[in-house]
């Protein structure tokens, strides 16, 4: 069979190319949904962490944040994506992308707190010491000059933490997602063809971290441009 015909087979017979699109856009909701919950939780471990380092306060939270990126750190991502499944919400009628957001979300959440709480503390105390002397109580010297700062250095890193979690989320599948992966898989097993069908979807993946890759280069070299101002 030539490729024009195995093209036709895979892609064209049956809108089969639906199987892609539709992959990809789920692929992308939970990559986005995830993103925001990963931000959220990671921001919280983080505050809670270094206020603890810093002020010896926190002490219960911090140890349960610990605990929280011992676990999560310590166990894959595709473990973690059954167990929330199959154990935590077995008995409870919710959706899998949903399932899927959460799993990826509190996992991502895990490396977006250590990558926030390395930039708060990397935060020369004095800063601290000055919005103290500027009549800011903790909360509002962290708020208004400590995290600005912080999150303007790990952005970068943030960055890059997303294109890790959208590549992480091909394994969304073991729990019957739709998502691109599962959509090359579900040609590849109505075709009998594997090349053309995996290969499109390392194609769209290889595409989408390109265009990301690119996007964090231009925020790195903006941000070293205005700090040399």
């Amino acid at each position: 069979m030539g490729f024009a015909d195995s093209f036709r087979q895979n892609f064209i017979e049956d809108d089969r190319w639906k199987y892609l699109a539709d992959g990809l856009k789920t692929t992308l909701i939970i990559t986005l949904f995830a993103v925001l919950l990963g931000l959220v939780l990671g921001f919280l471990v983080a505050i809670i962490r270094s206020t603890y380092l810093r002020t010896k306060k926190l002490l219960i939270p911090d140890i349960l944040c610990r605990i929280y990126l011992t676990v999560i750190r310590g166990t894959p991502v595709v473990v973690q994506l059954l167990i929330i499944y199959f154990v935590i919400f077995a008995s409870v009628p919710i959706s899998k992308t949903l399932v899927a957001i959460i799993a990826f979300g509190v996992n991502s959440g895990a490396y977006v707190a250590e990558i926030v709480r390395g930039g708060i503390m990397a935060i020369d105390a004095g800063q601290l010491e000055a919005g103290r002397s500027l009549g800011l109580n903790y909360r509002q010297t962290m708020t208004s000059i400590i995290l600005p700062q912080a999150f303007k250095n790990v952005l970068p890193a943030l960055a890059n933490e997303c294109i890790v979690l959208l590549k992480e989320t091909s394994v969304a599948g073991y729990i019957a997602i739709a998502d691109l992966t599962k959509g090359g898989d579900i040609i590849r097993s109505q075709t009998f063809s594997a090349f053309l069908p995996l290969l499109a979807v390392a194609v769209i993946y290889l595409v989408m971290v390109m265009l990301l890759t690119h996007l964090v280069s231009r925020l790195e070299r903006r941000l070293a441009l205005n700090d040399r101002r």
